[in-house]
Protein backbone atom coordinates (compact mmCIF):
# COMPACT_ATOMS: atom_id res chain seq x y z
CA UNK A 1 0.00 0.00 0.00
CA UNK A 2 1.47 3.32 -0.80
CA UNK A 3 0.58 7.27 0.75
CA UNK A 4 -1.66 9.07 -1.81
CA UNK A 5 -1.13 12.30 0.31
CA UNK A 6 -2.82 14.50 -3.34
CA UNK A 7 -5.90 12.06 -3.09
CA UNK A 8 -9.21 14.55 -2.75
CA UNK A 9 -12.90 14.10 -1.93
CA UNK A 10 -15.24 15.28 -4.51
CA UNK A 11 -16.34 18.40 -4.00
CA UNK A 12 -19.79 18.59 -1.92
CA UNK A 13 -20.36 22.09 -0.64
CA UNK A 14 -23.13 22.50 -1.83
CA UNK A 15 -24.38 19.28 0.02
CA UNK A 16 -22.78 19.58 3.37
CA UNK A 17 -24.84 23.95 3.20
CA UNK A 18 -27.41 22.08 2.36
CA UNK A 19 -27.56 19.79 5.20
CA UNK A 20 -26.08 22.17 8.06
CA UNK A 21 -29.32 24.19 6.84
CA UNK A 22 -31.75 21.59 7.88
CA UNK A 23 -32.67 21.51 11.34
CA UNK A 24 -31.91 19.38 13.55
CA UNK A 25 -34.66 16.22 13.73
CA UNK A 26 -34.98 16.03 17.15
CA UNK A 27 -32.86 16.48 20.47
CA UNK A 28 -30.29 14.53 21.61
CA UNK A 29 -31.53 11.86 23.73
CA UNK A 30 -29.34 9.26 25.99
CA UNK A 31 -29.86 7.06 22.94
CA UNK A 32 -27.82 9.11 21.03
CA UNK A 33 -25.04 9.57 23.71
CA UNK A 34 -25.04 5.84 23.32
CA UNK A 35 -24.98 5.54 19.53
CA UNK A 36 -22.23 8.07 19.39
CA UNK A 37 -19.58 5.72 21.26
CA UNK A 38 -20.64 2.96 18.61
CA UNK A 39 -21.94 -0.20 20.22
CA UNK A 40 -21.28 -2.74 17.93
CA UNK A 41 -16.90 -1.90 17.87
CA UNK A 42 -17.50 -1.70 21.68
CA UNK A 43 -19.27 -4.96 21.79
CA UNK A 44 -16.76 -7.32 19.65
CA UNK A 45 -13.54 -5.19 21.09
CA UNK A 46 -14.93 -5.84 25.01
CA UNK A 47 -15.12 -9.55 24.36
CA UNK A 48 -11.90 -9.61 23.00
CA UNK A 49 -10.16 -7.79 26.02
CA UNK A 50 -12.21 -10.07 28.34
CA UNK A 51 -10.79 -13.30 26.02
CA UNK A 52 -7.29 -11.33 26.76
CA UNK A 53 -7.95 -10.60 30.37
CA UNK A 54 -9.51 -15.10 30.96
CA UNK A 55 -6.05 -16.45 28.83
CA UNK A 56 -3.32 -14.22 30.96
CA UNK A 57 -6.01 -15.48 34.12
CA UNK A 58 -6.06 -19.26 33.13
CA UNK A 59 -9.68 -19.64 34.71
CA UNK A 60 -8.27 -17.84 38.18
CA UNK A 61 -10.00 -15.07 37.89
CA UNK A 62 -9.79 -11.61 40.29
CA UNK A 63 -13.26 -10.48 39.96
CA UNK A 64 -12.62 -6.86 40.64
CA UNK A 65 -10.03 -6.49 38.64
CA UNK A 66 -11.84 -8.13 35.70
CA UNK A 67 -14.76 -5.81 36.34
CA UNK A 68 -12.39 -3.07 36.53
CA UNK A 69 -10.15 -3.48 33.71
CA UNK A 70 -12.87 -4.05 31.58
CA UNK A 71 -14.91 -0.88 32.54
CA UNK A 72 -11.79 1.43 31.57
CA UNK A 73 -11.41 -0.17 28.38
CA UNK A 74 -14.91 0.68 27.53
CA UNK A 75 -14.84 3.88 28.48
CA UNK A 76 -11.51 4.33 26.56
CA UNK A 77 -12.90 2.56 23.32
CA UNK A 78 -15.90 4.55 23.74
CA UNK A 79 -13.93 8.02 23.89
CA UNK A 80 -11.87 7.44 20.81
CA UNK A 81 -15.34 6.45 19.09
CA UNK A 82 -16.76 9.76 19.98
CA UNK A 83 -13.72 11.45 19.09
CA UNK A 84 -13.87 9.68 15.67
CA UNK A 85 -17.66 10.93 15.49
CA UNK A 86 -16.38 14.25 16.33
CA UNK A 87 -14.03 14.30 13.46
CA UNK A 88 -15.23 13.14 10.93
CA UNK A 89 -18.81 14.40 11.28
CA UNK A 90 -18.65 16.93 8.30
CA UNK A 91 -17.17 13.73 5.73
CA UNK A 92 -20.47 11.67 7.44
CA UNK A 93 -22.50 14.21 5.82
CA UNK A 94 -21.08 12.22 2.43
CA UNK A 95 -21.90 8.84 2.70
CA UNK A 96 -25.37 7.28 2.76
CA UNK A 97 -24.30 5.19 5.97
CA UNK A 98 -23.40 7.76 8.59
CA UNK A 99 -25.17 10.81 7.33
CA UNK A 100 -27.98 10.22 9.88
CA UNK A 101 -25.90 9.73 12.69
CA UNK A 102 -26.53 12.00 15.34
CA UNK A 103 -23.83 15.16 14.40
CA UNK A 104 -24.62 15.33 10.84
CA UNK A 105 -27.86 15.52 11.60
CA UNK A 106 -27.53 17.91 14.27
CA UNK A 107 -29.12 16.12 17.21
CA UNK A 108 -25.91 16.33 19.27
CA UNK A 109 -24.22 19.87 18.90
CA UNK A 110 -20.17 19.20 18.28
CA UNK A 111 -19.53 21.08 21.58
CA UNK A 112 -21.05 18.89 23.85
CA UNK A 113 -20.06 15.72 21.81
CA UNK A 114 -16.37 17.03 22.05
CA UNK A 115 -16.33 17.04 25.93
CA UNK A 116 -18.58 13.95 25.95
CA UNK A 117 -15.32 12.31 24.48
CA UNK A 118 -12.59 13.89 26.60
CA UNK A 119 -14.33 12.64 30.08
CA UNK A 120 -15.22 9.05 28.78
CA UNK A 121 -11.53 9.26 28.29
CA UNK A 122 -9.78 10.73 31.01
CA UNK A 123 -12.14 8.67 33.18
CA UNK A 124 -11.21 5.68 30.81
CA UNK A 125 -7.73 5.75 31.02
CA UNK A 126 -7.63 6.97 35.31
CA UNK A 127 -9.24 3.56 35.71
CA UNK A 128 -6.91 1.57 33.71
CA UNK A 129 -3.86 2.98 35.11
CA UNK A 130 -5.45 3.28 39.08
CA UNK A 131 -6.90 -0.51 38.97
CA UNK A 132 -5.28 -2.03 36.00
CA UNK A 133 -1.37 -0.94 36.07
CA UNK A 134 0.34 1.18 34.27
CA UNK A 135 1.03 -1.36 31.15
CA UNK A 136 -2.69 -1.22 31.10
CA UNK A 137 -3.17 2.81 30.71
CA UNK A 138 -0.20 3.02 28.42
CA UNK A 139 -1.98 0.50 25.89
CA UNK A 140 -4.51 2.43 26.55
CA UNK A 141 -2.91 5.48 25.39
CA UNK A 142 -1.44 3.47 22.66
CA UNK A 143 -4.79 2.50 21.22
CA UNK A 144 -6.61 6.26 21.63
CA UNK A 145 -3.64 8.31 20.03
CA UNK A 146 -3.65 5.52 16.89
CA UNK A 147 -7.36 5.40 16.62
CA UNK A 148 -8.07 9.45 16.73
CA UNK A 149 -4.54 10.93 15.67
CA UNK A 150 -3.00 8.81 13.52
CA UNK A 151 -5.91 7.26 11.94
CA UNK A 152 -9.09 9.64 11.85
CA UNK A 153 -7.04 12.80 11.75
CA UNK A 154 -4.19 11.84 9.29
CA UNK A 155 -4.63 8.64 7.31
CA UNK A 156 -8.19 8.51 6.65
CA UNK A 157 -7.90 11.16 4.57
CA UNK A 158 -4.59 10.82 3.22
CA UNK A 159 -3.24 7.57 2.58
CA UNK A 160 -4.19 3.65 2.06
CA UNK A 161 -2.10 2.62 5.15
CA UNK A 162 -5.15 4.12 7.41
CA UNK A 163 -6.88 0.02 7.54
CA UNK A 164 -3.41 -1.18 8.33
CA UNK A 165 -2.20 0.96 10.85
CA UNK A 166 -5.56 1.84 12.18
CA UNK A 167 -5.79 -1.83 12.89
CA UNK A 168 -3.19 -1.15 15.43
CA UNK A 169 -5.87 0.62 17.88
CA UNK A 170 -8.22 -2.71 17.46
CA UNK A 171 -5.83 -4.72 19.04
CA UNK A 172 -5.00 -3.42 22.04
CA UNK A 173 -8.26 -4.14 23.81
CA UNK A 174 -6.88 -8.18 24.57
CA UNK A 175 -3.73 -7.05 25.21
CA UNK A 176 -5.11 -4.38 28.02
CA UNK A 177 -7.20 -7.22 29.00
CA UNK A 178 -3.87 -9.49 29.33
CA UNK A 179 -1.38 -7.57 30.58
CA UNK A 180 -3.89 -5.80 33.43
CA UNK A 181 -3.48 -9.46 34.60
CA UNK A 182 0.49 -10.28 33.91
CA UNK A 183 1.79 -7.35 34.27
CA UNK A 184 4.11 -8.05 31.40
CA UNK A 185 4.41 -7.94 27.79
CA UNK A 186 4.98 -12.06 26.66
CA UNK A 187 4.50 -13.97 23.84
CA UNK A 188 0.83 -14.82 25.09
CA UNK A 189 0.22 -10.51 24.91
CA UNK A 190 2.03 -10.26 21.09
CA UNK A 191 0.04 -13.40 19.79
CA UNK A 192 -3.34 -11.73 20.95
CA UNK A 193 -2.33 -8.68 19.61
CA UNK A 194 -1.80 -10.51 15.79
CA UNK A 195 -4.92 -12.49 16.14
CA UNK A 196 -7.14 -8.76 16.23
CA UNK A 197 -4.49 -6.49 14.08
CA UNK A 198 -4.33 -9.35 10.82
CA UNK A 199 -7.95 -10.19 11.52
CA UNK A 200 -9.15 -5.86 11.34
CA UNK A 201 -7.65 -5.22 7.67
CA UNK A 202 -9.29 -7.98 5.39
CA UNK A 203 -12.34 -7.54 7.37
CA UNK A 204 -12.93 -4.05 7.08
CA UNK A 205 -11.32 -4.16 2.98
CA UNK A 206 -14.50 -6.73 2.74
CA UNK A 207 -16.84 -3.76 3.82
CA UNK A 208 -14.98 -1.56 1.54
CA UNK A 209 -15.51 -3.32 -1.64
CA UNK A 210 -19.40 -3.78 -0.45
CA UNK A 211 -19.60 -0.02 -0.65
CA UNK A 212 -16.74 1.01 -2.85
CA UNK A 213 -19.06 4.23 -4.24
CA UNK A 214 -20.27 5.32 -1.40
CA UNK A 215 -16.59 5.56 -0.05
CA UNK A 216 -15.32 7.00 -3.26
CA UNK A 217 -18.23 9.31 -3.25
CA UNK A 218 -17.35 10.58 0.31
CA UNK A 219 -13.50 10.61 -0.64
CA UNK A 220 -12.05 8.25 1.18
CA UNK A 221 -8.46 7.02 0.11
CA UNK A 222 -9.52 3.14 0.85
CA UNK A 223 -7.41 0.65 -0.78
CA UNK A 224 -10.31 -0.68 -3.13
CA UNK A 225 -11.16 3.09 -4.25
CA UNK A 226 -7.89 3.56 -4.97
CA UNK A 227 -6.20 0.96 -6.31
CA UNK A 228 -9.32 -1.16 -6.94
CA UNK A 229 -11.16 -4.20 -5.76
CA UNK A 230 -8.88 -6.67 -7.72
CA UNK A 231 -5.81 -5.52 -5.65
CA UNK A 232 -7.72 -5.49 -2.27
CA UNK A 233 -8.42 -8.90 -2.54
CA UNK A 234 -4.67 -9.79 -3.50
CA UNK A 235 -3.87 -7.09 -0.55
CA UNK A 236 -6.31 -9.30 1.86
CA UNK A 237 -4.51 -12.36 1.56
CA UNK A 238 -1.08 -11.92 2.98
CA UNK A 239 -3.42 -11.48 6.20
CA UNK A 240 -5.46 -14.26 6.15
CA UNK A 241 -2.47 -16.45 5.42
CA UNK A 242 -0.67 -15.58 8.44
CA UNK A 243 -4.03 -16.34 10.66
CA UNK A 244 -3.24 -19.74 10.22
CA UNK A 245 -0.04 -19.96 12.38
CA UNK A 246 -1.43 -18.52 15.17
CA UNK A 247 -3.70 -21.31 16.65
CA UNK A 248 -0.75 -23.81 16.27
CA UNK A 249 1.52 -21.00 18.69
CA UNK A 250 -1.44 -20.79 20.53
CA UNK A 251 -1.35 -24.59 21.38
CA UNK A 252 2.30 -25.04 20.91
CA UNK A 253 3.49 -21.72 24.07
CA UNK A 254 1.02 -23.92 25.83
CA UNK A 255 -1.81 -21.27 26.08
CA UNK A 256 -4.74 -23.17 24.52
CA UNK A 257 -5.45 -26.56 24.12
CA UNK A 258 -6.30 -28.43 21.07
CA UNK A 259 -9.94 -27.80 20.56
CA UNK A 260 -8.75 -24.04 19.91
CA UNK A 261 -6.08 -25.48 17.73
CA UNK A 262 -8.19 -27.04 14.94
CA UNK A 263 -11.24 -25.12 15.30
CA UNK A 264 -9.47 -21.79 14.90
CA UNK A 265 -7.13 -23.36 12.11
CA UNK A 266 -9.98 -24.92 10.54
CA UNK A 267 -11.77 -21.28 10.58
CA UNK A 268 -8.58 -19.74 9.07
CA UNK A 269 -8.15 -22.14 6.03
CA UNK A 270 -11.55 -21.86 5.46
CA UNK A 271 -11.67 -17.74 5.23
CA UNK A 272 -8.12 -17.88 3.54
CA UNK A 273 -10.16 -20.32 0.38
CA UNK A 274 -12.62 -17.97 0.47
CA UNK A 275 -10.82 -15.14 0.21
CA UNK A 276 -8.43 -17.12 -2.89
CA UNK A 277 -11.43 -18.20 -4.48
CA UNK A 278 -12.73 -14.03 -4.71
CA UNK A 279 -10.43 -13.80 -7.76
CA UNK A 280 -12.87 -15.99 -9.68
CA UNK A 281 -16.01 -14.14 -8.42
CA UNK A 282 -18.35 -13.27 -10.80
CA UNK A 283 -20.06 -10.60 -8.29
CA UNK A 284 -17.49 -8.68 -6.34
CA UNK A 285 -20.70 -7.74 -3.63
CA UNK A 286 -22.13 -10.89 -2.73
CA UNK A 287 -18.55 -12.25 -2.42
CA UNK A 288 -17.54 -9.54 -0.03
CA UNK A 289 -20.44 -9.58 1.74
CA UNK A 290 -20.14 -13.66 2.28
CA UNK A 291 -16.07 -12.69 3.50
CA UNK A 292 -17.53 -9.68 5.39
CA UNK A 293 -20.15 -11.95 7.59
CA UNK A 294 -17.70 -14.90 7.58
CA UNK A 295 -15.15 -12.36 9.18
CA UNK A 296 -17.39 -11.54 12.37
CA UNK A 297 -17.99 -15.51 12.93
CA UNK A 298 -14.57 -16.18 12.69
CA UNK A 299 -13.36 -14.01 15.53
CA UNK A 300 -16.44 -15.05 17.66
CA UNK A 301 -16.06 -18.28 17.27
CA UNK A 302 -12.19 -17.98 17.89
CA UNK A 303 -12.77 -15.98 20.62
CA UNK A 304 -15.21 -17.90 22.71
CA UNK A 305 -13.19 -21.59 21.65
CA UNK A 306 -10.29 -19.54 22.99
CA UNK A 307 -11.99 -18.40 26.39
CA UNK A 308 -13.20 -21.95 27.07
CA UNK A 309 -10.33 -24.14 25.80
CA UNK A 310 -7.54 -21.79 27.88
CA UNK A 311 -5.04 -24.37 29.76
CA UNK A 312 -4.98 -23.90 33.06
Amino acid sequence: MENHMSYQAPSDSATLASARSKPPEKTGTWKEFIAVTKPGIIRSNLIAAFAGFWLASQWDIQIGLMIMTLLGTVLVMASSCVFNNYFDRDLDMKMERTRKRSLPTGRLTPKVVLWYAIILGVVGLAMLFIFSGVLAGIFGIVGMFVYVVIYTLWLKRSSTWSTSVGAISGAMPPVIGYVAVTQTVDMGAWLLFALLFLWQPPHFWALGIRRVEDYRAAGFPLLPVVKGIKRTKIQMIPYVALLVPLPILMYVYGYTGIFFLIISLLLSVTWLYISIKGFRAKDDEVWSRKVFLFSINYLTLSLIVLVLDTVH
